[in-house]
């Protein structure tokens, strides 16, 4: 039986709050999500999790570290979570300071998606690489960087936001005033756009929901020439980003990870492609395009794993 250290794993999403027990790459046990928007501001929202952390540690003693994995802006070094754009009231909250006071536990908060790049990186699809780019693709796109064998996280924190690279210099102008985002073509809401806009254009009319990746998967799978139209535009869009990153990287890999990269070959073979279009030898030779090993417990994994490092028990 194994006596090592447990870590708590937190992955704080916009809608819920999932938290998982976690034994190297194992979700050993879990508790109820918790809905963000039924809490009014922070401090409840805190407390709330503070009172499974405690329940969870009564069934685990041996939880020696906490992890969060929070989407938006979070500065590393003091835990201070800048924004939440889609949870009232978080703006400069010391995330990392309120629970370890309240735990006495050693924690970590960090980028959702770093969290993400850190378990594949450690425990999945990526382990014994110096050299990876990890992108997630879900509502947005997001990012994560190893080189030479460490994690970037750039002067204040903000490395690796693939998603707001730019694929058109005249393109939609984003959230930031950047133009052409990649996330503003390749989210999930804009792939369905997209495809349904594509179907109107042939005289088939569908619901958005018919045109979820999932389902554009699905048809292109059974033959449907629109849908297979939409999975080769968004490798070509996803490679104009992932190519900017291997010029500028060279990295041994890309892994894949969200909804759009279960659409398997769908996506791979046309991404592949469209690289070593667009790449020279050094950059394209030995270049793995990976799928991500960890789904949506992939924030969980790596915020504990991260929590364990840097607390030394690791």
């Amino acid at each position: 039986m194994t006596t090592s250290p447990l870590a708590l794993g937190i992955d704080f999403g916009g809608t819920t709050i999932k938290m998982g027990v976690i034994d190297q790459s194992e979700i050993i046990d879990t508790a109820p999500p918790i809905a963000t928007q039924d809490y009014d501001g922070p401090d409840a929202l805190i407390e709330a999790m503070s009172r499974i952390i405690r329940d969870l540690r009564d069934r685990h003693p041996r939880i020696a570290a906490i992890g969060v994995g929070m989407p938006g802006f979070v500065n590393f070094e003091h835990g201070i979570v800048h924004n939440l754009t889609n949870v009232r009231g978080w703006f400069k909250i010391p995330l990392k300071q309120r629970l370890q006071e309240i735990t006495q536990l050693p924690t970590v908060i960090e980028n959702d998606a770093n969290c993400m790049a850190y378990a594949e990186w450690k425990r999945g699809a990526g382990v014994g690489l110096k050299h990876l780019v990890a992108v997630t693709m879900g509502t947005g796109v997001g990012g994560g960087l190893i080189v030479n064998g460490q994690m970037v996280r750039g002067a204040q924190d903000g490395a690796g936001e693939i998603g707001q690279t730019s694929i058109d210099f005249e393109g939609r102008t984003g959230a930031y005033g950047n133009r052409g985002a990649l996330e503003d073509y390749v989210g999930n809401n804009e792939i369905s756009a997209d495809a349904r806009n594509r179907y109107e254009a042939r005289g088939i009319y569908k619901n958005i929901t018919d045109c979820s990746p999932a389902a554009l998967a699905a048809a292109a799978h059974a033959g449907c020439e629109i849908a297979a139209q939409v999975w080769d535009d968004i490798a070509r869009k996803l490679a104009t980003s992932l190519m900017n990153c291997c010029w500028l990287l060279n990295p041994e890999a890309i892994v894949i990870g969200g909804g759009v990269a279960k659409a398997g070959d769908l996506i791979f073979v046309p991404l592949k492609r469209y690289l070593d279009e667009q790449l020279s030898g050094p950059f394209k030779d030995h270049l793995r395009l990976i799928p991500a090993r960890f789904g949506s417990e992939a924030g969980m994994v790596g915020a504990a794993t991260l929590a364990l490092e840097e607390a030394g028990l690791a």
